[in-house]
């Protein structure tokens, strides 16, 4: 039996390694299409990035069964472009773009739910603010990724010091993402919004969660609920952790408010990632953001408590295979990714040497002797017991 080829945009040696540890991966042959610092780093050609990667499939000789990503721009918004053209599973550019795009996301959820924030649009050069969202509200483009360009305003004087600087870089990746939105049917009001305006939305409080599922013939599926905790005063995250330890009530309400946004998007096949704030004493959830791909960054977490990565559900989706997994077959019963961060500059003199507990893996994302902002990124587990983790910085 031939294997399984499977082309992945972005691949990388972390997730490779990870990729190797799904079920039955021997059936699998991985090849990497163009690489992440290719796709992400600097300017995003993404025109010139999609004839490169049909370039790689079509000198392929071979079947292909799936191409898969787990990235976000420009990764999530080309494979719907790739998979359509060589024939293989995935969800519509347009369901794609409707997570993508913050304005028409926010539009399409607030046909079927609630729980979201007020929000407006607002041009680059705009000079007010936008009537219906008080301060203190956030103002970012319609499109971006690691929280780039995004500002918390709290006056008159931060909203024109926000929109200066997103004016000064929105092209960077909006014009990209306009490229994109040309290939896609857009209803008249987002194709004469385009992709260089930004979006104003009130800013939320609480707890941080997110919850990772799949939609499979139109049904969607949420798997896993985890906890997002950031560092005190900032928005910063300092871990992802799995499980969540929220109320089952409000856990329940994440997954309800995900699913309907997800089966109304029309985002299927695909897996997706959706962040939330939320109050556990009230269950009342606040929709942030929907992330039309699973995240690699919990892929640890799953692999450590359930036993399988997150990966797994990529690949099943795209195959048109089964992508239940059975919860807590995993070696732990909690599991976290943990960010170190140094939140001035100065240079790393060292990194851990010797032997680390069990289950704790560092990622080093500076080197030693580098002078730069010292960031840290380390995957955390825990045995099964009843212990609990803190729930501020020490």
């Amino acid at each position: 039996m031939r294997p399984i080829t499977v082309f992945v945009l972005g691949l990388d040696e972390l997730n490779l390694e990870l990729l190797r540890q799904v079920p039955d991966a021997d059936r699998y042959e991985f090849h990497g299409l163009l690489t992440i610092e290719r796709l992400q780093v600097g300017d995003i050609p993404v025109d010139d990035l999609l004839d490169e990667a049909c370039r790689v499939l079509d000198d392929f000789d071979g079947p292909i069964d799936a191409i898969v990503g787990y990235w976000d721009f420009p990764v999530s918004t080309m494979l719907p472009i790739l998979q359509r053209r060589y024939g293989v599973r995935g969800a519509p550019l347009e369901a794609v773009l409707k997570c993508e795009h913050k304005y028409w996301s926010r539009l399409v959820q607030s046909q079927v739910i609630d729980e979201y924030p007020p929000f407006a649009l607002v041009e680059p050069d705009q000079p007010d603010p936008p009537a219906g969202v008080d301060f203190p509200f956030w103002l970012k483009p319609v499109k971006s990724f690691s929280s780039d360009l995004a500002f918390e305003v709290t006056d008159l004087a931060g909203f024109t010091a926000a929109r200066e600087e997103i004016a000064a870089g929105i092209d960077r990746v909006g014009e990209p993402f306009e490229r994109l939105l040309t290939r896609a049917d857009l209803p008249a009001e987002i194709a004469e919004v385009g992709g260089q305006v930004c979006l104003a939305e009130a800013a939320l409080s609480g707890a941080r969660a997110a919850v990772e599922g799949y939609c499979v013939d139109g049904k969607a599926e949420v798997y896993g609920v985890l906890d997002s905790l950031v560092y005190d005063g900032v928005s910063s995250f300092l871990r992802h952790q799995y499980p969540s330890r929220l109320p089952q009530s409000t856990q329940d309400k994440l997954k309800q408010v995900a699913i309907t946004a997800i089966e109304h998007i029309g985002l299927s096949p695909a897996t997706f990632s959706v962040e939330f704030f939320c109050d556990p004493e009230t269950d009342r959830v606040w929709l942030l953001e929907i992330n039309p791909r699973h995240s690699q960054a919990h892929a640890e977490p799953f692999l450590h408590v359930d036993g399988v990565p997150n990966h797994h559900r990529m690949l099943a989706v795209a195959l048109g295979e089964d992508p239940a997994v059975q919860p807590g077959g995993g070696e732990h019963g909690i599991s976290a990714i943990w960010y170190l961060r140094h939140f001035t500059d100065g240079v790393l003199t060292g990194t851990l040497d010797g032997d680390l507990e069990p289950g704790v893996r560092v990622h080093w994302r500076a080197k030693p002797g580098s002078g730069s902002p010292a960031a840290t990124a380390t995957a955390t587990c825990w045995p099964r017991s009843p212990w609990a983790p803190p729930t501020k910085r020490t």
